[in-house]
């Protein structure tokens, strides 16, 4: 939502203060002070190794709603910036990547993963559909439903997973293992400091990072290709100028150009989610043939061509449906290489006790080696202003996600096929 939404939330709320030309920018900037909402999540995150991954589930997706509540109300910069404060507070945790992933079997657990999200994608097409139902320039503010309807959403999809679904077999089984140990075996370990019968927690998953070979590959790895984030954060942006640019050669004002260009913007969205999804579903069964690290190769070479073709095609006017396939294609693939990197590796790296929290700190982490590229891509978008958006993302995601990849296969070991229930923290 953040992202398909970005230039009609920067012009509805950031263009009055700061000018159309520097919205986005202005509220890329200013939204650094949501990430504020990641410091509750650093403490909330590792509850769930210690109270299972239903509740979280739960909560998460009730938190994320009540993120878009607000920002569905917001007629000022404080009221969004709360807003999107509170979906940072639960968005990092991933939940359902945990649940998925530990209620599969070690065979097919990357297809399983992917096409789940793949199908999911789907419901990314409600955000283009309500675009097209309430934007318009007669009704310049009905922008508000767009975001109130998936919080409405939300609360329904918690209440179905709340009576739907149950506690995963892995942390049960881990559980009741630590459960059943006596005081003084719970005792010794405690002293021992021991990864193997830890509860989870943040300092916990930080020093068992730090201190465990491949986690911390993969921490450093994922955080070059989280260059690349650049990407799926200024992809609408970019489209919204680029089609916006055959007006500005009329002589319309960017305001109005903008406004002309949102029907293109619009149908372009309805086929992201079918590029997504399709790049989403795939890697799964290339990550569990051939293996994590050549599928991460792969999907890194597709998102930086995919991005390519669909920044030229979005500026050359081209056809909005193939404009929309190739930037569903570059941030589905660009999210595949992450995922499995963050995601399928870290957790297949990770005893079950500790699984959740290492998956809470792993983004934080990671982002550290990021904050290079995306401090510099935030400096020059605010210098240079929106309409340069894809170009910087494009030129600073290449050379992290090549630096990435590099680490990926040099350092890393492969984790198809092991066995999540057997994963301890003893280095192999």
């Amino acid at each position: 939502m953040g992202q398909q939404m970005q230039s009609v939330l920067a012009q509805a709320i950031f263009a009055p203060v700061f000018g159309a030309d520097m919205a986005v920018a202005r509220m890329s900037a200013l939204g650094q002070l949501s990430l504020l909402g990641m410091v509750f999540a650093i403490v909330y995150k590792p509850l769930s190794d210690r109270y299972g991954r239903k509740r979280f589930l739960v909560i998460n997706t009730l938190g994320m709603g009540l993120g878009l509540l607000i920002i569905s109300v917001a007629a000022n910069i404080p009221v969004y910036l709360v807003g999107s404060a509170v979906i940072l507070m639960f968005t990092p945790h991933d939940m359902q990547a945990v649940y998925i992933l530990e209620s599969t079997p070690a065979r097919h657990r990357a297809k399983y993963y992917s096409v789940i999200k793949g199908i999911s994608m789907v419901g990314v097409m409600l955000i283009p559909l309500l675009r097209r139902i309430f934007l318009s320039e007669d009704n310049p503010d009905w922008w508000r439903y767009v975001i109130f309807a998936p919080a409405l959403l939300a609360a329904a999809v918690a209440l179905i997973a709340l009576f739907s679904i149950r506690e995963t077999d892995v942390f049960l089984a881990r559980r009741l293992e630590y459960l059943r140990s006596s005081d003084a075996e719970r005792e010794a370990a405690k002293k021992e400091k021991s990864a193997e019968h830890a509860q989870g927690g943040f300092l916990v998953a930080v020093k068992f990072c730090m201190r465990h070979k491949q986690l911390r590959w993969l921490l450093i790895g994922g955080g070059f290709l989280m260059w690349g984030w650049l990407m799926a954060m200024y992809y609408e942006t970019t489209m919204a100028y680029g089609y916006a640019s055959q007006f500005l050669k009329q002589g319309m004002k960017l305001g109005q150009a903008q406004v002309s260009a949102t029907p293109f913007v619009t149908q372009a969205l309805f086929w992201y989610p079918v590029g997504c999804g399709a790049f989403t579903f795939i890697q799964g069964f290339f990550s569990d043939k051939w293996g994590r690290k050549p599928a991460v190769i792969i999907m890194s070479i597709f998102a930086v061509i995919s991005f390519g073709m669909f920044q030229l095609g979005a500026n050359q006017n081209w056809s909005p449906w193939v404009v929309g396939l190739c930037c569903g294609a570059a941030i589905g693939s660009y999210w595949a290489a992450l995922d499995i990197v963050g995601g399928i590796m870290c957790s297949e790296s990770t005893p079950t006790n500790l699984r959740s929290s290492v998956l809470g700190v792993q983004p934080m982490l990671s982002a550290l080696c990021s904050l290079l590229a995306l401090g510099v891509g935030l400096v020059l978008i605010n210098v240079l202003g929106d309409a340069y958006a894809g170009i910087i993302s494009l030129g600073l995601s290449i050379p992290g996600m090549l630096i990435g990849v590099i680490i990926i296969s040099w350092k890393v070991r492969e984790t198809k096929n092991a066995d999540m229930d057997a994963v301890t923290g003893r280095e192999e």
